[in-house]
């Protein structure tokens, strides 16, 4: 399977400009969480309508950020995560969210797919997101073969063009979501050469 190729089908459907404010996004990866995205919207869309800086959220009643944040689902550890993790980046970084991989990783909650989605949606830097649609799509077209996420990205960053690394996550979400999704819309794909496709 020919991933340039992949790129450029799924870009006819889907694509996405970057460069929204750093610490929404990065608030907003974490309320993301495992939940849906209307979930998580309807979450962010609360809490911002209320705290919109770290140093709000640094000085915030948790029971208040819970309320606002019930929707995402395990709002009682995203909403600590979330006063913790902006007391951290008012306190360590001046109110600023950090632009690199290792700093990113070093706060409460955040793994490499909520650090790598703060660096391409943030910041619009080189990095590429894995989560469960692009471990699963990526399986699927057979160009990795891996059990999790994290195995995904290393094989990815090994065979994909840099240039291409900050469309990936966008693309693949979007398609994971419409069509290559746990049941396959397959009929629906443009990706006729899939060596799945005849498995569904």
């Amino acid at each position: 399977m020919n991933i340039e190729s992949v790129i450029r089908r799924l870009g006819e459907y889907y694509s996405k400009s970057y460069s929204d404010e750093p610490f929404k996004v990065l608030i907003g990866t974490i309320l993301s969480q495992r939940t849906k995205d209307e979930n998580t919207s309807r979450a962010c869309e609360n809490l911002f309508s209320v705290y919109r800086a770290p140093k709000e959220l640094a000085k915030a009643d948790v029971k208040k950020i819970e309320r606002l944040i019930k929707s995402s689902g395990f709002y009682k550890v995203k909403a600590k995560r979330i006063k913790k993790v902006s007391k951290i980046i008012l306190e360590k970084y001046n109110g600023k969210v950090p632009d690199n991989l290792k700093n990113l990783l070093s706060l409460p909650g955040v793994g490499r797919k909520t650090a790598n989605c703060v660096l391409v949606y943030a910041f619009d830097k080189y990095a590429l997101p894995v989560d469960v649609h692009v471990h699963r799509i990526s399986n699927r077209l057979g160009l990795v073969k891996t059990k999790n996420p994290e195995e995904t990205e290393k094989e990815l960053i090994k065979k994909i063009p840099k240039k291409y690394w900050k469309k990936i996550n966008h693309m693949f979400v979007e398609f994971g979501k419409n069509v290559c999704s746990a049941k396959p819309k397959c009929e629906s794909c443009p990706i006729h050469e899939c060596p799945s496709r005849k498995k569904h």
